[in-house]
């Protein structure tokens, strides 16, 4: 089984990166130099190759480069099993991102369709302890691996929920200003729940008979008023039963919008939110090396696998479990460390890239492996 691979990547006036181009092969790459040298700047372009607005969910104009502000612009040739696909996507000043693939352009939802990528950065290191947001942007981003629509129904979801919303906020009580929002809401409701669940459930499946160094997390769907209604039908009727409720409140009460995603560390038993800092990190680093193998089984092809500072805060036999499972997959990983002792077990097994500052700019250079 073959990966997905980035065989090239130029980064233009992206950050802190004038223009960086980069020629690499489908091994994992490991990326180290010193803290805001623009390691982190390189996953960032290349979670650009997917739908959404990357690792750091930045806007279009967040990205642009300082002080030139002359726009910018990320550059691939990506390599599956079956196609090699040049893709582009940029961004001037003041406009959204665009996105051309094969020389045409394409919507972001193309993007997911050829680019299945799943990630981990520091800052999810606090994801089962803080608010669901985050767990739910991190369910989603693992339900779009799988299922590349996904997001255009949470999209049509919360743009009829935002015009609902404005409905209860001006107190407008006439039901046939909601009918139709309502019914927009539902269907595409109901489908955002069924592509949670099917995500969920992938997961669990490919964690069955899996011998992996990290542990196994169960994941569950909660809802704070208890389960919601799996049907289209079900759910519009939930939306106008309680809409007097809605208008009290001046917004949207029960929804998918107010799931949340629960984590239990499974030989333990103990919830993830009251496991110690680092067994939420490897209940984090199993769940998407589970992602991870799902799709590799699931579609002939490891993902791209993004982790950003990752071997901060793991020993080096954990370090060295995590490469052999990244290895093991045929999966090209970009990987960030401040320091090249942290890739040391993936020896020649890894591409090194070391990353300074020069001047305010990024620069790249290969090393050899330590």
């Amino acid at each position: 089984m073959t990966g997905l691979a980035v065989t090239q990547l130029t980064l233009s006036h992206l950050r802190s990166h004038r223009r960086t181009e980069l020629s690499v092969d489908a091994r994992p790459i490991a990326i180290h130099g010193p803290n805001g040298a623009g390691k982190t700047n390189i996953l960032e372009a290349v979670s650009l190759l997917s739908p959404g607005r990357g690792l750091r969910r930045a806007g279009a104009e967040d990205l642009i480069r300082r002080p030139e502000a002359l726009g910018w612009k990320v550059s691939a040739i990506l390599q599956t099993p079956t196609q090699v696909h040049e893709i582009e996507t940029r961004a001037e000043p003041g406009e959204s991102r665009q996105v051309r693939i094969d020389g045409k352009a394409s919507a972001q939802v193309a993007l997911g369709r050829i680019a299945r990528i799943v990630w981990l950065i520091p800052a999810m290191d606090r994801l089962w302890i803080e608010g669901a947001d985050g767990r739910r942007r991190f369910l989603d981003r693992a339900t779009m691996s799988f299922i590349p629509t996904h997001g255009e129904a949470v999209l049509t979801y919360e743009k009829s929920m935002r015009e609902r919303n404005r409905l209860l906020k001006d107190m407008v009580r006439d039901a046939h200003w909601y009918v139709a929002l309502e019914r927009q809401m539902a269907e595409a409701g109901a489908a955002v729940m069924h592509n949670r669940r099917t995500a969920v459930d992938r997961i669990a499946a490919a964690q069955v008979g899996t011998s992996s160094d990290f542990p196994v997390a169960e994941l569950s769907i909660v809802h704070p008023d208890n389960a919601l209604p799996e049907t289209a039908d079900d759910m519009a009727e939930m939306l106008s039963g309680n809409r007097s409720n809605d208008l009290r409140a001046g917004r949207t009460l029960i929804g998918p919008h107010r799931i949340d995603l629960k984590a239990v560390y499974s030989d333990k038993g103990v919830a993830a939110a009251q496991c110690s800092t680092g067994e939420q990190k490897a209940l984090l680093i199993s769940l998407v090396l589970t992602n991870a193998r799902a799709l590799a089984e699931d579609t002939g092809a490891a993902p791209l696998i993004l982790l950003d500072e990752i071997a901060a805060h793991l020993d080096s036999d954990r370090r060295a479990a995590l490469y052999d499972e990244i290895c093991a997959l045929r999966a090209q990983a970009w990987m960030t460390g401040t320091g090249a002792e942290l890739f040391a077990e993936l020896g020649d097994r890894a591409q090194h890239l070391e990353v300074t500052d020069t001047d305010g700019e990024s620069v790249v250079r290969r090393k050899e492996a330590p």
